[in-house]
C-alpha cells in the first residue's frame, strides 16, 4: 500500500520554515521585486513553505519564477548557454546539450525510492529509508546550488482541466533542464494554484547538476519519495535523472492511479496516436514499449500525433476509456530516425522553423549534427558525446566509437510536428479503442497479434520481454519488461496487476467501447525465421499495416484467425492493407514466416513469466490461469502439427 504523508517531509525538515511569514523573508532575500510579486500572487501554504525550504536547503544566489512569457523563455535559453549547457548551431532555434560521457542514459543503480520502516516497494527497485535518505540529502544537496541561480516552473502533467492531469512543481539550477521543461511540459503558472485546489494534490521535483564533474557522479543520486510526492536529484544532467517532471512524476502518478484510482484510472508508458478509418473517422490508439523500442516510430506512423511516451487514462462518465498525453513534447531517441523511416521527424530536425535541443550527436565543423542510421553521409570527424571524434575511433577496450551515442536525443515541442493533432489538449481526453504492448522481441511472437478478451490482454502487457537499451546505464541482456512501465512501478507488481485486471474488466467500460488489447512485434529477424542474420523481417514502416488491421478489428471489419495466444490476421486483409497504406506488395510466404507459431519459443517465454511472477508477492491468480491455458493449447498444436506451426494449418482447424 501507499503510505501518504507519513514521515517527515525531507525538505521541510532540513529547511526548518514553519510558516508562511518566515517563507515570505526567505523570498525577499532570493528573488528581486519582480520575481517576488509573481510568488506573492500564490496562497497555498503548503507550496509557499515548499518552495521556501528548498531555498534554504539549496542556498541558490537568486531565484527566478519562470512564467513561460517570451521573456521568461528567452531568459533561460540565454543562462544556459552562458553557463555552457547548451551551444548555439547555425539552424536557428537548434542548441547542442552533452551529458558526461559516463551519464548517457538512467542511473538505475542509484536511483531510489524512499521508504518508512516496514514499507514495501516493487521487486525490481532500489530502496532507501528515509532516515538514511535524509542524511544523503542533507549531505549532498545542502548548498548545492552556491553562486547558481534557482528557477521554479510550475506546470501541468496533462491538459488544463484534465481529471487526471498532475501539478508538478520543477526546482533546478540547470537552465537545460528548465529549457526542456518549456518544451516537453504545460507552464500552467497562471492556472497553477486553481489546479492543485481542483484536484487535491501537486509534485515536488527538486534537482541541481552540482559541478557537473565526473568525479562526482558515483555521488549521483535520485531520491523518490513516495510519501510527499517529492524528488530529489544530485550530480547529475541526463534528463531521464534531471527532468523530474518526466520518469519520476511518472512514478507519482502510477502510484496515484494504482491506489486512489478506484480501477478507473490508469498512468502508463505509452505512446498516444490515431490512425484514419472507413468513412472519415479517427481511432485512437494507445501502445506500450520500453525506452528505445519503438513508440515514438509507432506514435509517428500514425495520422494525428498525440504523445509518444506517456499516457494518462480513465474511464469516462460515457464507458468509454479515454487519454490524454501528460507531455506536449518529445523526447525522442534519434538513433535509426531517417528520411525513409520517419519524415515528418526528419522535417523537423532537418529543416528551419523548430526549436529543438540535440543531446549527445555528433557536431561536425559547420554545425550540423549526425547520429547512428540517420541514412546520410557521415563526416569524417566531428565533436561528441566523449569528445573529439573521427572516423575509425576505438575506445580503450579497442571498440569503435560511434558517431553518437545508441541514446542520443532530440527535444522538440509536439507543435512542431506535421501530424499534431490539436486534441493533445482536449481536457476530455481521446476515446481509445486499440492499446498495444511491445519488446525487441527477436525470435518469438509475430507481428501483431489481438488478445481474447481484457484478461488475455493484460497478460500480453504483463508478459513484454525486449532486448536491453541504452536507455539505462550498464543494462544488458534480454529481460522481462512487465508493461513497459516496470521501472516506474513503485509499489508491488501484485497491486498494479491487480489494477490493470480491474480496470480493463471493469463493467463500467461499455462493451461496443471496449479497447481491442494487442502485442504488436516489428523486431522478429530473417534468422529467427529460416533465414540468416539479424536482419528484420519486415520494415519499421510495416508498423503502418499492423496499426490499420488493429483498427479495423477495433470497429469489427476483419475476421481473424484463433491461435492459443490470442487472435492473428488473415492473409487477404494484410495484402490488400499492405497496398492500400504503404503502397507495398505483401507475398504470402513473408505472411507464413511473419505469423506462424514457433511454439518452443512461445512456450519458453511462457515458462520464463510464470516462474518469475511465481517469485513476487500476491499476483493475481488470473494471469497464471491464462499462462496455464495458453501453454496447453500450444502443447495442443505441437502434438498436432509439430513445432512450427503455420496460418493454413491454424485455419484448417476452424474448418
Amino acid at each position: 500500500m501507499l503510505r501518504r504523508n507519513e514521515g517527515i517531509d525531507i525538505v521541510k525538515q532540513l529547511g526548518g520554515i514553519e510558516n508562511v511569514e518566515q517563507a515570505m523573508s526567505v523570498f525577499k532575500s532570493k528573488m528581486d521585486a519582480t520575481h517576488l510579486s509573481r510568488i506573492q500572487r500564490f496562497k497555498n501554504t503548503d507550496i509557499l513553505l515548499k518552495l521556501a525550504n528548498a531555498i534554504i536547503m539549496c542556498e541558490p544566489d537568486s531565484v527566478y519564477i519562470n512564467t513561460s512569457s517570451p521573456e521568461d523563455k528567452q531568459f533561460i535559453r540565454e543562462l544556459s548557454l552562458k553557463k555552457g549547457e547548451e551551444k548555439s548551431l547555425p539552424i536557428d532555434g537548434h542548441t547542442i546539450h552533452y551529458d558526461l560521457k559516463q551519464e548517457q542514459g538512467r542511473i538505475i543503480d542509484r536511483t531510489f525510492y524512499i521508504v518508512n520502516p516496514d514499507e514495501e516497494v516493487s521487486s525490481l527497485a532500489n530502496k532507501i529509508l528515509r532516515a538514511e535518505a535524509v542524511a544523503e540529502v542533507k549531505d549532498k544537496m545542502t548548498g548545492i546550488m552556491k553562486n547558481m541561480t534557482m528557477i521554479i516552473g510550475f506546470y501541468m502533467r496533462g491538459p488544463v482541466g484534465a481529471p487526471v492531469s498532475n501539478p508538478a512543481i520543477e526546482i533546478t539550477s540547470s537552465a537545460y533542464v528548465s529549457h526542456s521543461a518549456e518544451l516537453l511540459y504545460r507552464n500552467a503558472y497562471q492556472d497553477f494554484e486553481k489546479e492543485v485546489e481542483r484536484l487535491g494534490h501537486y509534485f515536488t521535483n527538486i534537482h541541481s547538476e552540482g559541478r557537473n564533474r565526473a568525479e562526482d557522479l558515483p555521488n549521483a543520486r535520485v531520491f523518490m519519495d513516495r510519501s510527499h510526492w517529492t524528488t530529489y536529484g544530485f550530480n547529475c544532467t541526463y534528463a531521464g535523472n534531471t527532468l523530474l517532471l518526466k520518469k519520476g512524476n511518472h512514478r507519482f502518478a502510477v502510484d496515484k492511479a494504482i491506489y486512489e484510482g478506484n480501477a478507473a484510472e490508469l498512468s502508463e508508458h505509452m505512446f498516444i496516436t490515431g490512425i484514419s478509418g472507413e468513412g472519415g473517422r479517427v481511432t485512437w490508439i494507445t501502445g506500450a514499449a520500453p525506452s528505445g523500442c519503438g513508440k515514438t516510430t509507432t506514435a509517428m506512423a500514425g495520422n494525428f500525433f498525440v504523445g509518444d511516451d506517456l499516457a494518462q487514462m480513465w474511464i469516462a462518465a460515457d464507458g468509454t476509456v479515454r487519454s490524454v498525453n501528460p507531455e506536449c513534447g518529445i523526447f525522442g531517441i534519434v538513433e535509426d530516425v531517417n528520411q525513409e523511416g520517419d519524415p515528418l521527424l526528419m522535417e523537423v530536425l532537418r529543416k528551419p522553423g523548430h526549436e529543438v535541443i540535440w543531446s549527445n550527436v555528433l557536431i561536425d565543423k559547420d554545425g550540423l549534427p549526425h547520429w547512428v542510421g540517420n541514412g546520410e553521409p557521415m563526416p569524417e570527424q566531428g565533436f561528441n558525446f566523449q569528445g573529439e571524434w573521427k572516423q575509425g575511433m576505438t575506445d580503450e577496450k579497442g571498440k569503435p566509437v560511434p558517431v553518437s551515442h545508441p541514446n542520443s536525443r532530440c527535444t522538440i515541442a509536439s507543435t512542431s510536428l506535421g501530424n499534431y493533432s490539436e486534441e493533445a489538449e482536449n481536457p476530455a481526453g481521446v476515446e481509445t479503442r486499440v492499446i498495444t504492448y511491445s519488446g525487441r522481441d527477436s525470435d518469438t511472437m509475430p507481428p501483431v497479434w489481438a488478445a481474447k478478451n481484457s484478461d488475455h490482454g493484460v497478460v500480453i502487457g504483463a508478459c513484454i520481454v525486449s532486448a536491453a537499451t541504452a536507455t539505462e546505464v550498464g543494462a544488458t541482456g534480454v529481460r522481462r519488461a512487465p508493461w513497459a512501465n516496470a521501472p516506474f512501478i513503485p509499489g508491488s507488481l501484485g497491486d498494479y496487476m491487480d489494477t490493470q485486471f480491474k480496470f480493463f474488466g471493469n463493467p463500467k467500460i461499455r462493451d461496443d467501447k471496449r479497447p481491442v488489447m494487442a502485442g504488436l512485434n516489428y523486431f522478429l529477424t530473417h534468422g529467427a525465421r529460416g533465414g540468416e542474420g539479424k536482419s528484420l523481417l519486415g520494415e519499421k514502416k510495416d508498423v503502418k499495416v499492423w496499426l490499420g488491421w488493429l483498427e479495423k478489428r477495433a470497429h469489427g471489419e476483419v475476421t481473424a484467425i484463433e491461435t492459443p495466444i490470442g487472435y492473428i490476421p488473415k492473409y487477404d486483409d494484410l495484402k490488400a492493407l499492405f497496398q492500400k497504406l504503404i503502397e507495398k506488395d505483401y507475398p504470402e510466404t513473408l505472411y507464413t514466416r511473419q505469423f506462424s507459431l514457433y511454439v518452443d519459443n512461445i512456450i519458453s517465454r511462457i515458462d520464463l513469466q510464470i516462474e518469475a511472477y511465481g517469485k513476487d508477492k500476491n499476483i493475481p491468480q488470473r494471469l497464471f490461469d491464462v499462462l496455464d491455458d495458453q501453454k496447453q493449447g500450444l502443447f495442443d498444436l505441437k502434438t498436432k502439427f509439430g513445432p512450427i506451426v503455420a496460418p493454413v494449418q491454424l485455419l484448417s482447424l476452424e474448418n
